[in-house]
C-alpha cells in the first residue's frame, strides 16, 4: 500500500519501507570547482560556506544550484599564518551561526571554530577547539540528538598517518567540546581500502532516519583517487554514541563510481567520477528536520565529470537528491554484539 505524506511541503512517498523526496531534478554541476561543500537552509535563503583564498567564505542563493552563481563573500582571514584551511562546516545552534574548520601544516591540522550572529558577516577571530587528545583533526562538525550536542570528526589515533579514524565526543557548548573521544569507525573494510596510504575514513556528515535513528554519512578511500566514495554508519535503535560497537556500517559504498565497491543493490553512478564530501541540505542545519525538506536538491557533493582527469583541481559541487531506503540489513562479523542490524539506509542520486 502507498502512503502520501507531505513534509515542509515537500511531496513524499512512502513503498516498500522506503521514503523519498519527490519532485525533485537530476543533479546538475554548479559553476563552483571547488570540493568539500558545505550548505544548509534558512527560510528560503541557501548559505554555503568554503575555503578560499587563504580564508573562508560564504555565499546565499534562492536555491542550491544558484549557489555558483552568488557573490562570494569573504567573513574571515588568515592573518595569523594558520596554515592550510580546509573543509569548512557552518552550523547553526542557539540562532547563531559557527563555521568549524581545519587549519595547519602537517601533522599539526586542528580544528577551529568562528561564530556570528549573521550567516555572512560578523565572525570575529577563530578559537581552537580544544579536542581530547588533542590529535591531528579534520572535517569536523556539530549536531545535536537526543537534545546532546555532538561533535564527528576524522583524525589520527596517535601522532603520526597511519590511517584517518572518525571519531565523536559531546560538546557542552558549541565551542566546549567535555569529557572524552571516541572511535567509532576505523577503514578497515576491504572495499574500504582500496586506495589507501593512509587508509581514510573522513568527511562525517549526521543525519536522522524517520525512525529517529542517528546515521553519520563519510567518504571513505582516497580523495586523490576515482575510489572517493560514500558509506555510512548507523547507529542501532537506543545505542550509545560512544561505543564503537553499537554503530553498524554499510556493506560498502553507497555513493560511488565503481561497481566492485558498492554494496548488493546500489549502483554506481553515470556522469561523475568519486564522488564524495557531501553536504545535507537541511532546514538550519538541524537533523531534526530530515528528511531535507523541500523537493529540490536536498543533497550537494563534490565530484569529478566523467571524461575529465580525475585530479583534485577538477573537482566541482554537484547538486543531488537522496531518498530513505527501509528494511535494509548491515552485518558484521567477528565484534562484540549482534551480527546484523535492520533499518533505514540511503540512496544517493546525482
Amino acid at each position: 500500500m502507498k502512503k502520501l505524506l507531505i513534509v515542509a511541503g515537500a511531496l513524499v512517498l512512502a513503498l516498500g519501507g522506503a521514503v523519498a523526496v519527490a519532485g525533485g531534478a537530476d543533479a546538475a554541476q554548479t559553476s563552483l570547482r571547488a570540493a568539500d561543500p558545505s550548505v544548509l537552509r534558512v527560510g528560503g535563503t541557501y548559505i554555503s560556506v568554503q575555503s578560499t583564498g587563504g580564508g573562508i567564505a560564504v555565499r546565499q542563493a534562492g536555491s542550491p544550484d544558484a549557489l555558483g552563481s552568488a557573490a562570494a563573500r569573504q567573513v574571515w582571514s588568515d592573518s595569523r599564518g594558520r596554515g592550510e584551511v580546509w573543509a569548512p562546516e557552518i552550523v547553526v545552534d542557539g540562532g547563531r551561526f559557527y563555521i568549524y574548520f581545519t587549519a595547519g601544516v602537517g601533522s599539526a591540522h586542528r580544528m577551529f571554530v568562528i561564530s556570528s550572529a549573521t550567516a555572512d558577516s560578523g565572525y570575529g577571530g577563530e578559537t581552537q577547539l580544544a579536542l581530547p587528545d588533542n590529535k591531528w583533526a579534520i572535517d569536523g562538525t556539530l549536531f545535536t540528538f537526543n537534545s546532546q550536542r555532538w561533535f564527528v570528526w576524522s583524525g589520527w589515533a596517535g601522532d603520526t598517518n597511519v590511517e584517518q579514524n572518525l571519531y565523536i565526543a559531546r560538546m557542552s557548548s558549541p565551542t566546549a567540546p567535555t569529557g572524552a573521544r571516541y572511535v567509532i569507525s576505523q577503514p578497515r573494510e576491504s572495499w574500504e581500502r582500496v586506495v589507501g596510504n593512509p587508509f581514510i575514513n573522513e568527511a562525517p556528515e549526521a543525519i536522522k532516519d524517520p525512525n529517529g535513528q542517528l546515521h553519520i554519512v563519510y567518504s571513505a578511500n582516497g580523495s586523490w583517487s576515482e575510489q572517493y566514495c560514500l558509506a555510512e554508519l548507523r547507529l542501532r535503535a537506543g545505542g550509545d554514541p560512544t561505543y564503537v560497537w553499537d554503530w553498524y556500517k554499510s556493506n560498502g559504498c553507497l555513493f560511488g563510481s565503481n561497481r566492485a565497491t558498492m554494496m548488493a543493490g546500489w549502483d554506481p553512478t553515470v556522469n561523475v567520477n568519486g564522488p564524495g564530501h557531501h553536504s545535507f541540505v537541511l532546514l538550519n542545519g538541524d537533523i531534526a528536520t530530515s528528511p531535507p525538506a523541500g523537493p529540490r536538491f536536498p543533497l550537494m557533493f563534490h565530484a569529478v565529470p566523467k571524461g575529465t582527469p580525475y585530479s583534485w583541481s577538477n573537482r566541482y559541487w554537484f547538486t543531488g537528491s537522496f531518498c530513505w531506503w527501509g528494511n535494509t540489513t548491515y552485518s558484521r562479523a567477528n565484534v562484540p554484539g549482534a551480527t546484523t542490524n535492520t533499518g533505514f539506509s540511503l540512496k544517493l542520486f546525482e
